[in-house]
């Protein structure tokens, strides 16, 4: 990138940062006005759901190939392609044991709130569960393995699968990497190609208060006050969970072993918590988590692994949804389960639910399948949470999207692959995210050796 001299980066991006503020700006306030609508025209606000469909679905015709660009590039910088499968181990192993400590917390706190007890369940709310379990995938461990794998080698882009994606991407970057000097072309053209797909993504930010307000609109017009009201105890439970589980486990780990204070990493995304909020949607935020986190100082490698991985893998808000909601809905039909019940349906659940995509309604879908496939007794329990899970969802987005934030520096700085002094100005506001390009294009002094363009020599 070519820079005028005497002008920092940050000095020359203030105009677009001021106006991306005003962008926000706006979100927050269509995302009142939804909600305003919500309530008093619910009817009319319900018919404006398509609005917010439209925005996510603009954001994730991006996903692809972002992924795609930034695991290329990542790989294709390195020599070694054992880092990259040191990565990627140390990603799962991490995903597996925060998934067993969101299970864990979900479990310990809905024992103690008992939320189900005293509700009724109406012949309405059974048809409504057995709906949802109906429309559930049944798929074995088998059907999803081969699901990873594309039909054709652009097939992947085309159906917006992140695992295939993702396999895609690192087949064509080993196969870069071992092309040596001759494939530095290839990397050249796939970094233009990344620019130019994240200046759309910028383009695409500008209809975000619309998006917001459609979605906003239409959640709280099809839940209304009264579904709010009944089911206050699980939702508000649920709210005060993840809290626990972001806060005092992920900032506790994140301090630990990362040196870097967890209201420090939220504030910096705070404009993707933002957006996640107002879509209920974890993926409407994910090519910007990328950016994000190759701009605060992880390598390119590592955010391209980890981040497209976690979000089938490391889902810790819905962890912590499927066990509320089981002990929930056992408890509301008269059926609790015991302690060695509850294990047993949690980890099938755990199971089910690895490369359930990050968007509104995977959650349910995933307990209404599960439940139908390990107890199908209590599928009609379902329909109980119908009215509240879209704001659940909410919940369950932003501690997806915290939890894959913290495990992105995490893995980074297991691999020595996280620059902590950038990090701290880029927290401090010394070195400021462009909103424009969404690129990051500091000198590889600022940031670890594999983050540059030109190979360097594994440690």
């Amino acid at each position: 990138m070519v820079s005028v001299p005497g002008q920092s980066r940050s000095e020359s991006s203030t105009g677009r940062r001021d106006r991306t503020h005003y962008l926000y700006l706006a979100v927050i306030a269509a995302a009142i006005a939804g909600a305003v609508l919500g309530l008093a025209a619910p009817d009319v606000a319900v018919e404006l759901k398509p609005i917010g469909t439209g925005f996510v679905n603009l954001i994730k015709m991006l996903i692809a190939p972002i992924i795609f660009c930034t695991l290329v590039l990542g790989i294709g910088s390195v020599r070694k392609a054992a880092k990259v499968g040191k990565v990627g181990g140390l990603a799962l192993g991490y995903f597996l044991v925060m998934s067993f400590v969101a299970l864990g917390i979900g479990l310990v706190v809905g024992n103690i709130l008992h939320p189900g007890a005293g509700l009724d369940l109406t012949n309405a709310l059974k048809e409504a569960g057995q709906a949802q379990a109906t429309a559930a995938p049944a798929e074995s461990g088998w059907d999803f393995a081969l699901s990873i794998i594309p039909a054709t080698l652009v097939s992947a882009f085309t159906e917006g699968q992140t695992l295939q994606v993702l396999l895609i991407a690192l087949l064509v970057g080993f196969a870069v990497q071992a092309m040596g000097s001759t494939g530095e072309p290839i990397l050249r053209g796939v970094e233009h190609i990344q620019r130019l797909v994240f200046r759309v993504l910028g383009m695409v930010m500008w209809a975000a208060p619309v998006g917001a307000f459609g979605a906003i609109s239409a959640v709280v017009g099809s839940a209304g006050v009264d579904a709010l009201k009944a089911l206050a105890t699980i939702m508000i439970g649920f709210y005060i969970t993840c809290l626990i589980f972001v806060v005092i486990i992920l900032g506790t780990i994140l301090r630990l072993f990362a040196g870097v204070n967890l209201f420090q990493l939220l504030k910096y995304l705070g404009r993707e918590f933002l957006l996640i909020v107002s879509t209920s949607s974890s993926e409407s935020a994910l090519p910007r988590l990328i950016a994000k986190m190759e701009h605060l100082g992880v390598s390119r490698p590592v955010v391209g692994i980890t981040v497209p991985t976690g979000y089938s893998f490391n889902l810790d808000g819905t962890m912590i949804y499927l066990t509320m909601s089981s002990l929930f809905i056992a408890e509301a039909m008269g059926d609790p389960l015991n302690y060695g019940q509850q294990i047993s349906l949690l980890l099938f659940m755990m199971i089910a639910s690895k490369g359930a995509a990050g968007v509104t309604g995977a959650g349910m879908a995933t307990l209404a399948g599960a439940l139908q496939s390990h107890r199908p007794a209590l599928v009609d329990g379902v329909g109980l949470i119908v009215g509240i899970d879209r704001f659940m969802s909410e919940a369950r987005a932003v501690t997806n999207f915290a939890g894959n934030a913290v495990a992105t520096v995490l893995v980074g700085t297991w691999t020595k692959e996280f620059d902590r002094e950038r990090a701290k100005k880029v927290f401090a506001g010394e070195l400021p995210f462009d909103e424009a390009t969404q690129i990051d294009d500091h000198a590889p002094a600022d940031a670890p050796a594999e983050a540059s363009k030109e190979p360097v020599a594994a440690v």
